[in-house]
Parts: C-alpha cells; sequence; structure tokens
C-alpha cells in the first residue's frame, strides 16, 4: 500500500489542538493543494473564507453552536460555493437553477477534502463544521457574503494537541457500493455494523470535547441526527442568496 492510500485510509477527525501556528509556507501549500482540485467546466465556483481575527472568529463560533475548537484551531476556513464571481464577468445568465448551486456545493466538497488531505501529510489535524449552516443568515450577514455565495461547510486544522483518535468503523462495502442496479439494505449487514458502532463507543476514552460517553449503534445515530438537521427556513435563505428557484 502506498503513503496516499495510508493518509486516506487512516483519516480521523481531530477536536483538539495545541497553540502552535502554522507557516505561511503550510498554508499556501494546503491551498494550492485545494486550489487544484478538480473544477466542474473550470468555472471555479468556490470561495475560502479564511477567518484570522480573534473576536471575528468567537462570533462565528458562537453561530456555529458553540464548538470550542472552532477558536482554538490554528485556521479556520468556511468553504463556500460562489457564482458571485461568473456573475460579474457574465452578469445576464440566469443563476438562479438549482444545477448551479449543486455545481458550487460539488465543487466546495473537493476542495474541502484535498485541503484536509494536504493539512494531514504535514502531519497536522483538522475536522469538518457542518454546523456553519446552522444559523447561516446570520453568519452571511457577519461575513459580508454577497448574493450568489453561500457557506458550506468549515474546516479547522492545526496540530493535534494529543494522540489521533481511533478510526471510527465504516459501513461495509457491500453496503456502499452496488453493482449495475441499487440493492435495498441489509438488515443482518445492518446489525452487525451497529454492533461494530456500539462497541466503538464503549471503549472510546472519554476526552475533550466529549465529556459523556454516549453508546449507540450508527441507526440510532441516523433517526436522532436527520431530525436534527431539519433546517425549514434553508430553502427561503437560498433563494435570498439567488440560488434554487428553478
Amino acid at each position: 500500500m502506498n503513503d496516499t492510500l495510508k493518509l486516506l485510509q487512516n483519516h480521523a477527525s481531530v477536536r483538539s489542538y495545541t497553540s502552535q501556528p502554522l507557516t505561511e509556507e503550510q498554508r499556501s501549500a494546503i491551498f494550492q493543494a485545494a486550489n487544484q482540485t478538480s473544477s466542474f467546466s473550470l468555472l471555479q465556483a468556490v470561495t475560502i473564507m479564511r477567518i484570522t481575527e480573534q473576536d471575528l472568529r468567537k462570533k462565528v463560533m458562537h453561530l456555529c453552536v458553540d464548538q470550542p475548537y472552532i477558536e482554538e484551531a490554528a485556521e479556520f476556513w468556511i468553504f463556500c460555493a460562489d457564482f458571485n464571481r461568473n456573475h460579474q464577468i457574465a452578469p445576464d445568465v440566469d443563476l438562479s437553477y438549482v444545477e448551479f448551486l449543486l455545481i458550487g456545493s460539488f465543487d466546495a466538497g473537493l476542495m474541502a477534502q484535498n485541503a484536509l488531505t494536504a493539512a494531514e501529510s504535514m502531519g497536522l489535524g483538522g475536522v469538518y463544521i457542518g454546523a456553519v449552516r446552522a444559523n447561516i443568515e446570520k453568519l452571511t450577514d457577519l461575513l459580508n457574503l454577497p448574493t450568489h455565495v453561500v457557506p458550506l461547510v468549515g474546516l479547522c486544522m492545526g496540530y493535534p494537541a494529543e494522540e489521533k483518535p481511533g478510526l471510527k468503523p465504516r459501513l461495509p462495502q457491500s453496503m456502499m457500493m452496488f453493482e449495475n442496479q441499487y440493492q435495498p439494505v441489509d438488515k443482518d449487514q445492518l446489525e452487525a455494523y451497529d454492533r461494530q458502532m456500539r462497541d466503538y463507543y464503549q471503549n472510546r476514552p472519554v476526552s475533550a470535547p466529549f465529556s459523556v460517553k454516549k453508546i449507540k449503534g450508527w441507526t440510532d445515530h441516523i433517526a436522532d441526527h436527520l431530525e436534527r438537521s431539519q433546517m425549514p427556513s434553508m430553502l427561503e435563505y437560498l433563494n435570498k442568496q439567488g440560488f434554487a428557484k428553478k
């Protein structure tokens, strides 16, 4: 197995960081790796907001449901789908179609992944912050994001303050990759995976930021998290930003 495969297959989120900053050379290398990511038809419909001002970082943290590592990490970047640049170049094009939002979202996700992979290759750790969407309208105002720009995911990066956590079990390939035809969920495999997850949580040490040991299977997690992730105002917000009207 080569070093790239080892790096990708050993990813684990890091939520505790030292105070050591990244060098300009490290930041530039991470950006260049992200910037060279594949882009749909070279539209390059992504902007990265690097949050460096400490008071602003604290405000962003509060809007992201007070996850402390946002403030503690050496770097915090927010990846945005951005057609504002394209709109300035081609102002007569109707960007309200859902397709444009999908393009920007997919490209932003790819760039975010490449950024984290680059950081991990340097011995750094990171964690994605989906909670940038928890108070998305307030965050948009705080960062002065114009029409056709939507913050999608944050990324904390820095030097891990403690040993990297153990790998969290993933669904088996047989449940994630189908050949030619989609397949229904295999209940026996799902139950086996639930047992794996319960064992993982049972044996995971309690440490910051997790102060309470939660032991549950994946099916319990899915039911809970999907309900908590419902955001009724999201379509209205996207429309306000000029997206998803058609």
